[in-house]
Parts: structure tokens; C-alpha cells; sequence
């Protein structure tokens, strides 16, 4: 489904992506993990070009989004993208926020997008918040509600760029568990996260970053186990109490 090719990428003399290359397959749940400042959170926002490579190319079902000739914003309609601080529009109700794409995008029309969102909370269990605002919102609802409207787009692949990052500990858990459901359901993803745990018992993949490279590349059964690269090895035996 992506296909990723020496990418690079600098933020004046830093050199945030170096020569990264990786393929995300249908279905896949890929997990990328490091120490922070590693590049992660770029690689993901170069995948749907939030963040402009410098060098290399990223092949998305089948086309270059790197390309001159390419519509980005067509192709985002088919990447759903969560972020860590929410982004939720303020000024607009809970239902306003998951209908304005589909409509405005002519994906659904007014009444499909209202269905398809009243259908969407209701599997969340925030049905009763749909004519709220998201200042009356947890953190837990915002980001939950945030994924339900990437959905509402109805992707072929969702990124998460540390969803749970922003959150109080006890809200975490209920945004883990739909990416969770997301996954048993054959959502392709790809997660940026702290979250070992989530990423020993949902990634089919886990890659290891660490100064702007994939240094290691793994099933978690392996990875957590018996990491093969010392900088990983240095990185699980700092944090693998948490797992």
C-alpha cells in the first residue's frame, strides 16, 4: 500500500530522515517506536506529505505522492491521520466536526454523512455527545472522536502520530482499545508511540528509529524478546517494565 524509497528529510542543518526506505502492506499494523527526537513523528507526516521530503520517493497504491503531478489532497481523502493534540475544530458541534469533510468533499451527501456519523458514535459509546462542543469533551472523547472522523472518510489506511501521548493515563486506555478494534477489523495502520504494550500485542511490525534511521525491523515477539541492534537493546531495557 506505501512504499517508501531513501527518503530524506532536513530541517535546516538537521538531518531529521536519512535515506529510510520501507514497505507498508494491506492490512499491516506497523508500530515505530524510539527514543524521541528520532524522526518518527516526520517519517509518518512525510506519508501523506503534512511534512515535504527533501529526497526520495513514497508510492501510494500504486502512485509517486512526491510527484508534481500528483493531487495530495485527493490522496488524503484515502489516509486517515490522527494527531496527538486532537485538532478537533472548536467552533463546531461533535457532529459538525465528523460531517464537514464527507460533504464538503462531496463523498457523502448531507444526510449520508449525519447517518454514518450517528453510526460511528453510537460504536464509540458518545452518541449522547453529538450536539457538543469539543470544550465540553476528556481528552479520551476528543481523540476518540478524532479517529471517528478520519473514519468518517472512510480511508484505506489510518496514520496515528502519538494518540495518546497528550492524554491522562486513565484515558488511555479507551482510545487503545478502538485503535485496537480498528486493527482486529483488517484497518491497515501505521502508529508513532510510546505505547509498548499496544505495540507488543497489536503491531505485526515494529520498527526501531533512532537519529533519523530504521535501525531495527521485527516482529514484536522478536523485537521485545531478543532485539538484535544495541541501541534497541539500550532503548526496551529502559522502558520494558511498561510493558
Amino acid at each position: 500500500m506505501i512504499e517508501i524509497n531513501k527518503l530524506n528529510k532536513k530541517f535546516g542543518n538537521n538531518h531529521i530522515i536519512k535515506d529510510v526506505s520501507l514497505k507498508v502492506n494491506k492490512g499491516d499494523k506497523v508500530v515505530i517506536i524510539g527514543p524521541s527526537g528520532s524522526g518518527k513523528s516526520t517519517l509518518l507526516r512525510c506519508m501523506n506529505l503534512l511534512e515535504v521530503p527533501d529526497s526520495g520517493s513514497i508510492i501510494f497504491e500504486g502512485q509517486d505522492i512526491t510527484s508534481k503531478e500528483c493531487n495530495i489532497n485527493k490522496v488524503r481523502q484515502r489516509m486517515g491521520m490522527v494527531f496527538q493534540h486532537f485538532n478537533l475544530f472548536p467552533h463546531l458541534t461533535v457532529m459538525e466536526n465528523i460531517t464537514l469533510a464527507p460533504v464538503k468533499l462531496n463523498i457523502l451527501t448531507k444526510e449520508e454523512a449525519e447517518k454514518n456519523a450517528l453510526k460511528l458514535l453510537d460504536r464509540i459509546g458518545l452518541y449522547d455527545k453529538r450536539n457538543e462542543y469539543p470544550a465540553k469533551l476528556s481528552g479520551g472523547q476528543k481523540q476518540r472522536i478524532a479517529i471517528v472522523r478520519s473514519l468518517a472518510m472512510k480511508p484505506a489506511i489510518m496514520l496515528f502520530d502519538e494518540p495518546t501521548s497528550a492524554l491522562d493515563p486513565e484515558m488511555i486506555g479507551e482510545v487503545l482499545n478502538l485503535m485496537k478494534e480498528l486493527a482486529d477489523e483488517g484497518m491497515t495502520m501505521v502508529v508513532v508511540t510510546h505505547e509498548m504494550g499496544f505495540a507488543k500485542s497489536v503491531a505485526n511490525k515494529v520498527l526501531f528509529m533512532d537519529e533519523g534511521q530504521i535501525i531495527e525491523e521485527n516482529n514484536p515477539l522478536s523485537f521485545f524478546s531478543n532485539p538484535v541492534h544495541e541501541r534497541a537493546k539500550e532503548f526496551l531495557s529502559k522502558i520494558l517494565y511498561s510493558v
